[in-house]
C-alpha cells in the first residue's frame, strides 16, 4: 500500500508541470471574465482581481444570447455524432469482418479523405446544399444542413478508427453466439456492440468536439442570429466592434466551454474500460 502511494506521489509530482502548463489558460480566462470592466487592462496586470465581479455574465448572456446558440450547437453536434454513428459503426464493421474486393483501396480511400481539411470544400458544400430543396428554400440557412456536413466530414475517421478497434475484438465471440444460436445481427447488437462501447465513446466525443469548435462550416452556412452556434456569437463579440469588453468574452469562452467538459467527464468511463475484460473464459 505504502509502495503505490509512494509512486503515485511520484507521478503527481512529475506531471504537475505539465497540469499547470495545460491549466494556466483556464486560470487566466476565468479570473478575467471576474474583473470589473476597470481592471482587464490595468498596467501593471494583476493575475487576481482585486474586486470579484460577476457582472460580465449576465452581461454577456443577455447581449450574445448565448442561450439559444448553446442550445444550436448543442442540437447540432448531437445531430452530427448521431449520423456519423449511425453511418461509421456497420460500415466499421463490414470491414473488420467481412472480405470483398475493394477493401484495401477502400482504406486508401478513407485515408485520404482526412487529407482535406474542411475550408478546401467550403464553398462547393455551399452551392450543394443551395441546390438541395427543402421546405421554403434550400439547406442553407438550416440547422440541418449544417448537421449533414459535420457528420459527413467524421464518418471517414469514424470509420477507419472503429474498424481498427472491431479488428481486435476476438471472432471467438461471435462465433459462440452462433453456435447458441443468435443470428448475426442478434450478435452484433447483444454481443459485439457491448464490448466496442469504449472505441464508440472514444468516436462520439471527437465528432461532439469537432462540431461544437467548428467555426468556418457554421458562418458560411448560417445567417440568422437565431440559429448560430456558441462559436459565432462569441467571436461577435470581438469583431467589428470599436472596443471590447475582453471580461464578457472570457465570460462567454469559460460558459462555452462547460458543455464539452461535461460530456467528457459523461463518456471519461468508457475511455478506459477494457476492450474484451471477462468476454472470453
Amino acid at each position: 500500500m505504502k509502495r503505490k502511494l509512494r509512486r503515485s506521489v511520484v507521478c503527481w509530482l512529475v506531471l504537475s508541470p505539465l497540469i499547470v502548463l495545460v491549466l494556466f489558460p483556464y486560470a487566466v480566462m476565468v479570473f478575467t471574465a471576474l474583473k470589473p470592466t476597470s481592471e482587464v487592462m490595468s498596467y501593471p496586470p494583476r493575475w487576481l482581481p482585486r474586486h470579484w465581479s460577476f457582472a460580465s455574465f449576465p452581461a454577456m448572456w443577455e447581449q450574445a444570447d448565448l442561450g439559444t446558440a448553446i442550445m444550436n450547437s448543442v442540437v447540432i453536434s448531437c445531430g452530427s455524432v448521431c449520423l456519423a454513428l449511425c453511418v461509421a459503426v456497420p460500415a466499421a464493421y463490414a470491414v473488420a469482418r467481412l472480405q470483398f474486393r475493394l477493401k484495401p483501396r477502400y482504406r486508401l480511400f478513407l485515408l485520404v479523405t482526412q487529407m482535406l481539411p474542411p475550408v478546401l470544400l467550403i464553398l462547393g458544400l455551399f452551392r450543394t446544399a443551395a441546390a438541395i430543396p427543402f421546405g421554403d428554400g434550400s439547406l442553407v440557412n438550416t440547422r440541418l444542413g449544417v448537421i449533414l456536413i459535420y457528420g459527413a466530414f467524421q464518418i471517414a475517421f469514424s470509420v477507419w478508427m472503429l474498424s481498427a478497434y472491431f479488428t481486435a475484438i476476438p471472432r471467438d465471440i461471435e462465433e459462440a453466439a452462433w453456435i447458441d444460436g443468435c443470428g448475426r445481427v442478434r450478435a452484433v447488437w447483444h454481443i459485439f456492440l457491448p464490448l466496442a462501447v469504449p472505441a464508440i465513446a472514444v468516436c462520439a466525443l471527437v465528432a461532439f468536439v469537432a462540431g461544437w469548435n467548428e467555426y468556418v462550416v457554421a458562418l458560411t452556412m448560417l445567417r440568422d442570429r437565431d440559429k448560430q452556434t456558441v462559436t459565432l456569437q462569441v467571436v461577435n463579440l470581438v469583431a467589428g466592434r470599436y472596443s471590447v469588453e475582453w471580461n464578457q468574452v472570457m465570460a462567454a469562452t469559460s460558459v462555452a466551454t462547460l458543455p464539452v467538459a461535461v460530456v467528457f467527464a459523461a463518456l471519461q468511463r468508457f475511455l478506459v474500460k477494457g476492450l474484451t475484460l471477462g468476454a472470453v473464459k
